[in-house]
């Protein structure tokens, strides 16, 4: 397959083709940051491509392509810098008495064979009704409760696990005015923004000490839970009903946490363009891979419109 399409820019490039053959192809130890979603290995199917990692004939063999991801993935990062993989628990079915898959474990047990190292997980909450609408899951539903509550569930959270390379990061990630916006639902004090790009001692600064105590929270419930990408033209007739594209907040916080402005931010499963979009939206360079054709046209869309409002100065 290789590459079938790509969109490239000074700002971005964009690639429609298999990760696992467009990574290799990529220089050793060059990319700053990764932020992605894997395929939810037995929970959805987002296309019919047999090179679409959700269509692995089992669990077993899923993770065998996503280890290989996963070994391009640490060449190709700088030593001492992250990856921050969004993933949760996989329900085996939409009954009231289905059992949960560890994949987030699963997924951390990975990353450590291929050397990297295990650092945080966050939690990003999610409303119990919000998702029992979009899935339907029985186990959700009042009814439940009524006729027989040891089938009842959780609304499980979202995580984001993080990752890094080992070695030394040479080039340091710095803020030496403090984080300067807020992604998240919260109102910020009104007293606070006088402190808004402070450049004194940062001791002093307590809008961004505000922020950073949101952010250094292990359970993110302050994230838009619909602040996303436009994504319902990409999708085709096969697709979940429920598929739903990463939350922006998430990853500005891990672009504005873990890379300066002007570095290279990846994503191998870029879907409808989220990552990409965060990084330029933040004066970082976003580059993209994505198998489905109807997920990078829409990509293109995506950011392109925001480059577009970086250029007219609408952004910064």
């Amino acid at each position: 397959m290789a590459i079938a399409d790509k969109v490239i820019t000074d700002k971005y490039a964009l690639y429609l083709g298999d990760c696992c053959e467009v990574l290799p192809g990529l220089p050793d130890n060059k990319i700053h940051l990764s932020v992605y979603s894997p395929p939810f290995a037995g929970l959805y199917h987002y296309s019919s491509s047999e090179r679409d990692l959700s269509n692995s004939l089992d669990y077993t063999e899923f993770f065998a392509h996503y280890e290989y991801v996963l070994q391009e993935l640490f060449r190709i990062t700088m030593p001492g810098r992250i990856t921050a993989v969004h993933c949760m628990d996989v329900p085996s079915g939409n009954s009231g008495i289905d059992h949960l898959t560890d994949f987030p474990g699963d997924i951390i047990r990975a990353h450590e064979r291929i050397g990297f190292r295990y650092i945080a997980r966050y939690c990003v909450w999610k409303e119990p009704l919000g998702v029992r609408n979009r899935t339907m899951a029985k186990r959700l539903a009042h009814k439940t409760i009524v006729e027989d509550s040891s089938k009842c569930g959780v609304a499980s959270a979202d995580y984001l696990l993080v990752f890094r390379k080992k070695g030394d990061n040479l080039i340091p990630i710095e803020h030496p005015n403090g984080l300067l916006n807020y992604a998240g639902e919260r109102q910020i004090p009104p007293e606070l923004m006088q402190y808004k790009g402070y450049q004194g001692n940062q001791i002093e600064n307590r809008y961004s000490h505000w922020i950073w105590r949101q952010y250094a929270s292990s359970f993110w419930d302050d994230v838009r839970i619909d602040n996303v990408l436009p994504f319902k033209e990409s999708k085709d007739e096969e697709d979940e009903k429920h598929i739903h594209p990463l939350q922006l907040d998430v990853i500005e916080r891990c672009v504005v946490l873990w890379s300066n402005p002007g570095e290279t931010v990846l994503t191998p499963f870029m879907g409808v363009g989220s990552e990409v979009y965060v990084a330029v939206q933040n004066d970082r360079k976003g580059l993209g891979i994505e198998l489905k054709p109807s997920y990078f046209k829409q990509a293109v869309k995506n950011v392109g419109s925001v480059q577009e409002k970086v250029e007219a100065g609408r952004l910064f």
